[in-house]
């Protein structure tokens, strides 16, 4: 039997990282349920040749729902496992990504690329779910990692398990990355879309996907990142041009997630971490130091916002949380908002994705601008981000254009890249593009107002935040 001690995490440890994807899974032995955390130890003392192997039957073991025994299977697993022991010391202190044959087929171009990252493959190809929680212990925790990306529940479906299992096991998954680390940042991928020829509908993988969110909701420390939207077409399915056999990614499958996952790792520390050292053109003032929240706040909820919150949450049950604003808040000298909403990290202003899947929050300037000007800003957002840029009070959306909309015609935006937002106002008119193209030609605005950033859905970045008014 392994040994289990209850230790506390040193500090010098943090923060943790764990990525959850659907398609990938993680999974725990029973002991690791006894509410204590797992040691970090040699991998020769944690591993065994009888690890290796799947239990004959599932009595006793973790969670709900299949665990596959078909011989191929239990070969695969066999030498993934073998694989993993062989290098678990090397791979101490990495960020693990974790799953089934989705993660696995990154192969060697997982490290180039998160270049600069240690990260190390824990992909198991045919894994469920359960299967992940069976071998969470050695297989993840023992590496005592910075932080895992998990992708799970494609396998579950096709052998026939219902979501509501799947979303159990991964609940179980969370709640032990927790257990060894409070603080452990979780980010958790939508299971991608496949196809009902592959036994995986779409109408399945959305109820799991809005399940997931359902698990991670009011959970700080976990980030969901939309990576269904990412590659569905328009009926849910996977689309042949990035997933050939319509369960698999392609090269250009896994650069697409690797740019969804990039501006998140960034969030958490991992990435982009050397300030900005952008010079401002001549006349342009900045309006976000790039340090700190210092000249913006919170203003008051307007009645009428008030008024649409409440007709919305009540027609709709899954209507965005909207919190409400009596009165106004400056955040000068200070990197976060007091619910952790907005950041100053590295010269950018982050708006995070909240853990209620869509919240609806605006950060405004707390000074009004009356002259015509010409505003400058880059924005970077993940898959289906929404948020939005204020102008004296009208709001220009700011989204993932192509997949939120509503401007899906842009030939030059760059999903998961940096793109250039000007808007020039005159004569209470703003003309606003987005990488040269229009956005609205002619946009009224009121006569004086301050510049704002909303929070709704997915994580928006911002930076280069600047100025230059008319004399």
């Amino acid at each position: 039997m392994r040994t289990i001690s209850c230790v506390s995490t040193p500090t010098r440890l943090l923060p943790r990282l764990a990525v959850i994807t659907a398609g990938l899974v993680l999974t725990l032995s029973p002991l690791f349920f006894s509410g204590c955390a797992a040691t970090s130890k040699p991998a020769a003392s944690v591993y065994s040749p009888a690890n290796f192997e799947i239990p004959a039957t599932d009595e006793g073991l973790p969670g709900a729902g299949p665990i596959r025994r078909a011989d191929w299977f239990k070969k695969t697993w066999r030498e993934r496992r073998e694989s993993f022991a062989a290098t678990a010391q090397k791979d101490q202190g990495s960020i693990v990504f974790l799953g089934d044959s989705i993660t696995q087929g990154w192969k060697d171009k997982l490290e180039t690329s998160f270049a600069g990252l240690p990260v190390s493959n824990r992909g198991l190809s045919g894994d469920t779910s359960r299967g992940l929680l069976l071998r969470l212990p050695e297989d993840v925790l023992s590496l005592n990692p910075r932080g895992v990306v998990l992708l799970i529940g494609t396998n579950d479906l096709e052998e026939g398990a219902a979501p509501e299992v799947i979303a159990s096991n991964v609940k179980k998954v969370i709640d032990a990355l927790h257990q060894q680390n409070a603080q452990m940042p979780v980010v958790l991928c939508a299971v991608m879309p496949s196809s009902l020829s592959k036994k995986r509908p779409a109408d399945q993988i959305k109820q799991l996907n809005k399940l997931y969110r359902a698990v991670v909701r009011d959970q700080p420390q976990v980030t969901y990142l939309d990576t269904w939207t990412l590659f569905a077409n328009a009926q849910g399915d996977a689309k042949a041009e990035e997933f050939p056999d319509l369960l698999h990614p392609n090269d250009v499958g896994y650069a697409k997630w690797t740019g969804a996952l990039r501006p998140v790792l960034a969030t958490l520390g991992f990435l982009d971490t050397e300030p900005d050292h952008f010079q401002l053109e001549p006349g342009f003032v900045s309006l976000f130091n790039g340090k700190d929240l210092s000249g913006w706040g919170y203003r008051p909820t307007s009645k009428q916002d008030i008024a649409s919150a409440e007709r919305w949450q009540k027609s709709d049950p899954e209507a965005a949380v909207w919190p409400v604003v009596t009165s106004p808040v400056n955040f000068d000298g200070k990197t976060i908002t007091s619910e952790n909403r907005f950041r100053a990290i590295n010269g950018r202003l982050v708006v995070t994705t909240p853990p209620e899947y869509r919240k609806i929050q605006q950060l405004s300037t707390q000074r009004e601008f009356s002259k015509d000007f010409v505003l400058k800003l880059e924005f970077r957002a993940t898959p289906n981000a929404d948020s939005g840029v204020y102008i004296r009070g009208p709001q220009l959306q700011c989204r993932d254009y192509l997949l939120a909309g509503p401007y899906k015609h842009l030939q030059r935006y760059k999903a998961g890249d940096w793109n250039e937002i000007e808007v020039i106002v005159k004569d209470n008119v703003a003309h606003c593009t987005c990488n040269g193209e229009v956005l609205e030609e002619a946009l009224k605005i009121p006569a004086s107002g301050p510049i704002g950033l909303e929070g709704d859905r997915g994580q928006m970045e911002y930076r280069r935040i600047r100025i230059k008014e008319s004399p």
